[in-house]
């Protein structure tokens, strides 16, 4: 099966995809293992000091920087219980997970200190209950689920794209990826698949001009705010033999959905309503992988969600910048597998796919009222490289690409060579 199917048999965007129930194939083992990571070098040929926007002409010549990062290491693990019930879990450490570290210092006058010794970050990205019917075409899941919406989402295993990086576009202006406890209906019927889901609407406290709505999902606290519901659709299409199809949208409001709030007449009414719609498609077939994927959306109020958010006190969650009420973002990349030209290499599976990617976002597309349209945030961005899969679950990349702004910037030029791995080590 190609990279854009939901394969039976292999980890997903979406694990309860490959978790054969009781009610569909007999499995051969109850307990599922599988993972995916990636380990990234980059070498940036501009600065990255955070005046560069607003002082650009300073560090036009700017020797640049190097970047080490583990941008993503996930273990997943699934349990089918029978009679249709199944589980699915994944814990995902970020840029090398987290650390911190206690000591005396000698030289303080023994005085305890606390260092922190890495970034990062520990999630729990999903942990969720099956229950099937129909043999899979109709589906309820309950839990913390990855929210069907766009293509990055839903296919953001380091197969399942060229760059070293998930596509900068939709990661930018949407959460990504995108997981939120809630409740899903979902299933396959032929060539279609359909999933719908209820959940928390976003924080509209967290949004920002650079991401928009994308640093609003989850909760800075212990529990997820739930003031404010929201639903995501998303529906595929597989007729055409290699070739996926998708439509997927999100909708709900985010004013106050935090456990700050406000009385004053002047928010009376304000809703911050986002309306999201996005369609992405993926060919996999004769030795040729093109995928692309459009991303609109909307935030209504956006101008008093701003002046809200500013007003905030220092020490709030809230980063109190602008917001735009509209985003956007679109992208395509096109890659040929060169060994499929050769029957022993094709025979062995080993891949070489040199490709082409070119995105466009803008996080501030339109500004409402006396909001200023940030333009450092509006870019066009190509990468070329190869993708060298000696198997199927493992992949070695390398790009070079550039990010191209608006003429009063300079241009993001980076080199960039990573390896990766996605499979199933237990099924």
């Amino acid at each position: 099966m190609g990279l854009c199917t939901l394969a039976a048999v292999s980890l997903s965007a979406h694990p309860q995809d490959s978790t054969k129930t009781s009610i569909g194939k007999k499995v051969a083992s109850r307990l599922q293992v599988g993972g995916y990571g990636e380990a990234v070098m980059t070498r940036n040929f501009f600065s990255d000091k955070y005046l560069r926007y607003t002082d650009a002409a300073n560090y036009a010549n700017s020797k640049g920087h190097g970047r080490f990062d583990l941008p993503h290491m996930v273990i997943w693990l699934g349990y089918d219980f029978g009679k249709g019930w199944s589980l699915g879990t994944e814990i995902e450490f970020e840029h090398g997970g987290t650390g911190s570290a206690v000591e005396i210092e000698a030289e303080e006058g023994g005085e305890y200190e606390s260092d922190i010794e890495r970034g990062g970050e520990v999630v729990l990205e999903q942990f969720w209950i099956n229950k099937a019917w129909l043999g899979g075409k109709l589906n309820m899941k309950i839990g913390h689920i990855i929210v069907p919406v766009g293509a990055t989402n839903m296919y953001h295993m380091p197969t399942e794209f060229f760059t070293n990086m998930r596509p900068e576009g939709e990661r930018t202006i949407l959460p990504c990826t995108w997981h939120e406890t809630g409740v899903s209906l979902w299933g396959r019927i032929g060539d279609w698949r359909y999933e719908a889901m209820a959940l928390p609407g976003l924080d509209s406290d967290r949004f920002n001009s650079q991401n928009w709505i994308g640093g609003g999902k989850g909760s800075p606290y212990e529990f997820k705010i739930a003031n404010n519901y929201a639903g995501a659709l998303r529906v595929d299409n597989f007729s055409v033999p290699g070739l996926r199809l998708s439509l997927s949208g999100y909708v709900g409001n985010s004013f106050e959905n935090t456990l700050s709030s406000t009385d004053s007449e002047k928010y009376r009414g304000v809703k911050g309503t986002v309306a999201i719609g996005a369609f992405d498609f993926c060919y996999n077939a004769h030795n040729l992988i093109v995928r692309g994927n459009f991303d609109y959306g909307h935030l209504s109020d956006s101008e008093l969600i701003t002046k809200y958010n500013m007003s905030m006190r220092k020490e709030s969650v809230s980063p109190k910048q602008s917001v735009a009420s509209d985003a956007i973002a679109w992208g395509a990349e096109a890659g040929y597998n060169f060994f499929g030209l050769s029957e022993k290499l094709t025979r062995n599976n080993q891949k070489l796919y040199a490709f082409g990617r070119f995105e466009y976002y803008d996080s501030m597309h339109k500004t409402e009222g006396s909001i200023q349209d940030t333009k450092w945030c509006a870019r066009s961005r190509f990468s070329v490289g190869v993708n060298y899969k000696p198997l199927n679950d493992i992949v070695i990349k390398a790009e070079y690409g550039k990010s191209i702004l608006d003429k009063q910037y300079n241009d993001e030029p980076y080199l960039s060579v990573g390896v990766a791995y996605a499979g199933l080590f237990k099924r």
